[in-house]
């Protein structure tokens, strides 16, 4: 019995160690727990950064770590969180630092911008909170407590002089004996609106003064603030009003701009666009940070703004705040109103003008400037000035045409616009990346459905219907690009010219400009250029009408028929070369011309 029960003592004393072993071994096996999002717009301050990110995962295995990649390019900045092993490769490169509990950003070399990466073990979701010393994302960490008392010690004399020097010329402005004190009026910062005498802007009556509480007269930004950026920490004060539109990527609300605090305003768009479409935001402020697009045919550009971020208001947006224009857009004043053909000219012309000078190469004082591609013009992105003018608006998919830019830059500039408006090469996604005229051949398809709009609503064509878009009927509502395909490729179609519209002489050379425009050759097309060439001929012929209508006539035996407006030759400024024009097209206006 005494060697029976030591045999069984130790052999239960070997199970018991060989438990405690597995047990130990066991709980030594754990994993991380880490963010996990593919992408995440980070949210920065100071030098830390938040991931920004609202998953969270285990890793799989215990020797993976979690890990941040940091990216900015010319657009964005985004973050992407994930466990992975540090013995593989990742983004070609292998971790080096990933034993911290803390993420620990590193630069890493990067061919398409800037490239931050951190690995990190032990406290849960680790990869959350980024941490920069130095970056070229704008964040510096003090390396001594001793620089922020040297610092300010260097500082107070500059800052005493400058008090000093202020409040002496203050006193002497202001007490100097035998002068009245000087009455100040409100500072005027960069984007207040300047005022035009007797509140004329070009000639019309768009009035351009601060209208005050009890004069809620929607304003026109003056040019001479157009284009500017808000580098001002501090927001403007903007007090949004009502939503007055909403697109694909924003919504356009009508906002108050104070003055001061006696009440002084003056009434602006806002175009918000929400954190997801930051690229969208950042495209449209590019263009118009452009100070040589101010034009009296585009849109009055004021500042750009980020807002939100903060504990108050964490929903982040971007804000472009632009002039307000209270008569809306050109397709809800289509719909309500009939076009005298002094009207249908002045607006008409307005609208090729805006166009000319984004596709020109220089403005009108000759000074270079980049041309750029609208890409989605159409009547509800073109709002009225007033009863005369129009101004092109909605930048968000247009395009800079710089001569520097290769064709794989191009290369994600293909089927992008409204179905209804797209020209043919659009729709079947055979754009000439390698010629820039490309674009705005484009443009001017687009243009000549516009142009077909406001004339189809003019009293000299006879019988005016009521309003409807370009292929009305043939399409439905909001038609797809598989329908407008088949319409207009296919079928070759385009919105009827009856024969009664060309019975007034200048409506026979419009509606000939119409159709030269939506050729189905892009290269047969006319520039904007030339369209407004043939604008200033019909404003001519107008005039001259005008002119022999009050002078004496004398009796003629002859019948008196109406002359036709000639068409004026017409050249491409950039390259010197008149477009070709169809022979089609050739026969028709002389076919016209002749009856």
């Amino acid at each position: 019995m005494g060697r029976g029960g030591c045999s069984l003592w130790a052999q239960t004393s070997v199970l018991l160690c060989f438990c405690l072993l597995q047990t130990q071994s066991f709980t030594l096996i754990k994993t991380n727990l880490c963010k996990w999002c593919d992408h995440s717009s980070p949210v920065c301050e100071d030098n830390v950064c938040m991931s920004n990110c609202s998953l969270t995962s285990y890793c799989t295995l215990a020797e993976e770590v979690c890990v941040a990649i940091w990216k900015k390019d010319n657009v964005s900045v985004s973050v992407r969180t994930l466990c992975y092993n540090p013995q593989d490769m990742l983004e070609n490169i292998m971790l080096a630092n990933y034993s911290s509990k803390e993420c620990l950003m590193t630069p890493q070399p990067s061919e398409d911008g800037l490239l931050f990466i951190c690995g990190c073990i032990g406290d849960h979701e680790c990869n959350d909170r980024l941490i920069f010393d130095k970056g070229a994302n704008g964040f510096s960490k003090l390396k001594s407590k001793d620089v922020i008392p040297v610092v300010v010690i260097s500082l107070v004399p500059p800052l005493l002089v400058a008090v000093i020097a202020t409040m002496a010329f203050y006193l002497y402005r202001t007490r100097q004996p035998g002068k009245k004190p000087k009455d100040w009026g409100p500072r005027r910062t960069h984007y207040q609106s300047l005022d035009p005498a007797e509140g004329q802007v070009n000639g019309s009556d768009y009035r351009g003064k601060l209208p005050s509480l009890s004069d809620d007269v929607n304003s026109e930004i003056s040019s001479t603030c157009a284009n500017n950026l808000n580098h001002n920490t501090e927001q403007l004060p903007i007090q949004l009003e009502a939503l007055v539109g909403k697109g694909r990527f924003a919504e356009v609300w009508r906002a108050r701009l104070s003055h001061n605090e006696s009440g002084q305003y003056e009434t602006v768009a806002v175009k918000i666009f929400p954190a997801v479409e930051y690229s969208s935001w950042c495209n449209e402020r590019a263009i118009f940070s452009d100070a040589n697009l101010k034009h009296e045919n585009i849109v009055q550009f004021l500042t750009a703004e980020e807002r939100g971020g903060t504990a108050a208001t964490p929903q982040r947006q971007y804000w472009l705040i632009m002039a307000y224009y209270n008569m809306g857009n050109l397709q809800e004043f289509l719909a309500g109103h009939i076009l005298t053909w002094t009207e249908l000219c002045s607006l008409a012309g307005s609208v090729a003008r805006g166009l000319a000078h984004l596709h020109s190469d220089t403005t009108p004082c000759g000074i270079p400037k980049v041309p750029i591609a609208h890409r989605d013009l159409k009547s509800s992105n073109i709002v009225l000035k007033n009863q005369s003018e129009c101004v092109l608006c909605d930048f968000g998919l247009a395009l800079r045409l710089d001569l520097s830019l290769t064709v794989d830059d191009f290369a994600n500039s293909g089927q992008v616009g409204t179905a209804r408006y797209m020209a043919p090469e659009v729709l079947e996604s055979r754009v000439n990346l390698e010629d820039l005229e490309s674009f705005k051949q484009i443009d001017i398809y687009s243009m000549a459905l516009v142009l077909w709009e406001m004339v189809s609503r003019c009293d000299v064509i006879g019988e005016v219907k009521s309003y409807e878009p370009p292929f009305g009927s043939k399409v439905c509502e909001q038609p797809c690009v598989d329908s407008m395909r088949d319409l207009v490729l296919r079928d070759r179609g385009r919105p009827d010219i009856p024969a009664s519209w060309t019975t007034h002489p200048g409506m026979q050379l419009l509606c000939a400009t119409i159709t030269e425009c939506w050729d189905h050759d892009p290269e047969a097309r006319l520039t904007a250029h030339c369209v407004v060439e043939r604008f200033n001929t019909l404003a001519q012929e107008e005039l001259e009408n005008s002119i022999c209508a009050h002078a004496p006539t004398l009796p003629s035996t002859e019948d008196q028929s109406p002359s036709l407006p000639s068409i004026p030759p017409c050249t491409d400024h950039s390259t010197g070369i008149r477009p070709h024009v169809t022979s089609d097209t050739q026969i028709s206006v002389s076919s016209r011309q002749a009856s």
